[in-house]
C-alpha cells in the first residue's frame, strides 16, 4: 500500500471515529437532559431510571411523561393507571403492580376500582385461553360479536318489560340467562364452555364485565380488557373489547391511549425485570414520587392529575 492510500485510510478511520464520538456525546447529552427533566418533574431521579441505557432513556421518559403523566390526555390519570395495573397484574410484573396501584390511588381510585381492574384482567385472560384453545374461527367470532352489539343496541332502544330473572345454578340455567341478557343469542365460546363450569364462568362475566352496578364504568372495564388483550396477544379479545368499548361510548382517542398504556407498561416491565432493579429501592422511590406529587398538589392544586 502506497503512502497516499495509507494517509487516506487513516483519515477515513479518524473521521469515522470523530463521528462516533460525536454521536456518543449527543446521546450522553440527551440522557443527561432527560434525567434533569425527570428530576424537575418528579422531584428526584428514581434509581430505576439510572439503570436505563443512555440511548433508551430519553425516548422512554418522553413517552411516559406525555402519555402516562400528562393530565391533558383523553383518558384521565386514574383510568390510565388502572389500565396499567390490569396489564401489570397478568404479565405479571411486581414492580409495575406496585407503581400503578399507588399511582391509581394517587389519582383517586378506590379499592373497589382497583379490584375490578385486576378482575377484568383476569376475565380477559380466562376467555383468551379458552377462545384460543378451542381454535375459534375469527370470521365467525367477529359476526357473533357484531350480532351481540346489535342486539344490545336494539334492547336499549326497546321499551319492552324486563324478562323474569333466572336462578343460575348449573350450566343449563347459565345458558338460559346468557341468552336472555345477550338479546336472544349466545356466542359459541359460551355454548361450548364445559357445562359443569359454565355457571361459575358466566356469573363472573355477568357480575363484573356486564354489570352496570360496578365501581368502574362499562367503558373503563372494556378499556382495561382491551389493553390486556392487545399484549397477551389475543385477537379475539381485541375484537370483542374494542367493539364493547365503543358500545359503551369509548372514542378512538381513548382506545388508542388504552393501547398506548399497555405498550408503555410492557416496555417498562421488560426494562425493570431485565435490569433486575432492586425491588425494595423501587418501592421507596414510588413512595417518594407519591409524596412529592401530594406536596406539589397542596401548593398548586392545578398540578394534580385528573
Amino acid at each position: 500500500m502506497n503512502t497516499v492510500k495509507k494517509v487516506m485510510m487513516m483519515a477515513t478511520v479518524a473521521v469515522a471515529g470523530l463521528a462516533f464520538a460525536s454521536t456518543a456525546r449527543a446521546e450522553s447529552a440527551a440522557s443527561a437532559a432527560a434525567k434533569a427533566d425527570i428530576g424537575k418533574t418528579l422531584g428526584f431521579v428514581p434509581q430505576f431510571f439510572t439503570r436505563f441505557p443512555e440511548a433508551a432513556l430519553p425516548g422512554a421518559w418522553e413517552e411516559m411523561k406525555t402519555l402516562q403523566l400528562n393530565p391533558h390526555t383523553a383518558l384521565p390519570g386514574r383510568t390510565k393507571e388502572l389500565i396499567g395495573l390490569g396489564v401489570a397484574a397478568q404479565i405479571p410484573c411486581r414492580y409495575c403492580i406496585v407503581a400503578h396501584t399507588d399511582f391509581a390511588k394517587l389519582n383517586g381510585a378506590s379499592e373497589a376500582e382497583i379490584g375490578e381492574a385486576v378482575a377484568m384482567a383476569a376475565i380477559t385472560r380466562h376467555w383468551s385461553t379458552y377462545l384460543n384453545g378451542i381454535q375459534t374461527d375469527e370470521t365467525k367470532f367477529r359476526a357473533e360479536i357484531a350480532k351481540i352489539v346489535d342486539n344490545v343496541k336494539k334492547a336499549s332502544a326497546s321499551k319492552a318489560p324486563a324478562a323474569a330473572p333466572v336462578n343460575v345454578v348449573d350450566g343449563a340455567s347459565a345458558l338460559k340467562e346468557a341468552t336472555q341478557m345477550l338479546g336472544g343469542y349466545v356466542p359459541e365460546f359460551i355454548r361450548e364452555f364445559p357445562s359443569e363450569a359454565r355457571a361459575g364462568a358466566w356469573k363472573t362475566f355477568r357480575d363484573v364485565q356486564l354489570s352496570p352496578s360496578t365501581a368502574l364504568s362499562g367503558k373503563n372495564k372494556e378499556l382495561v380488557g382491551l389493553a390486556v388483550a392487545a399484549q397477551v396477544p389475543c385477537r379475539f379479545c381485541v375484537i370483542a373489547h374494542t367493539e364493547f368499548a365503543k358500545l359503551n361510548g369509548a372514542t378512538d382517542a381513548e382506545i388508542k391511549e388504552a393501547l398506548g398504556m399497555a405498550s408503555l407498561t410492557r416496555e417498562l416491565s421488560t426494562m425493570l425485570n431485565g435490569m433486575q432493579v432492586d425491588e425494595a429501592q423501587f418501592k421507596r422511590d414510588v413512595e417518594r414520587v407519591v409524596k412529592n406529587v401530594k406536596a406539589a398538589a397542596k401548593k398548586n392544586p392545578a398540578t394534580a392529575q385528573r
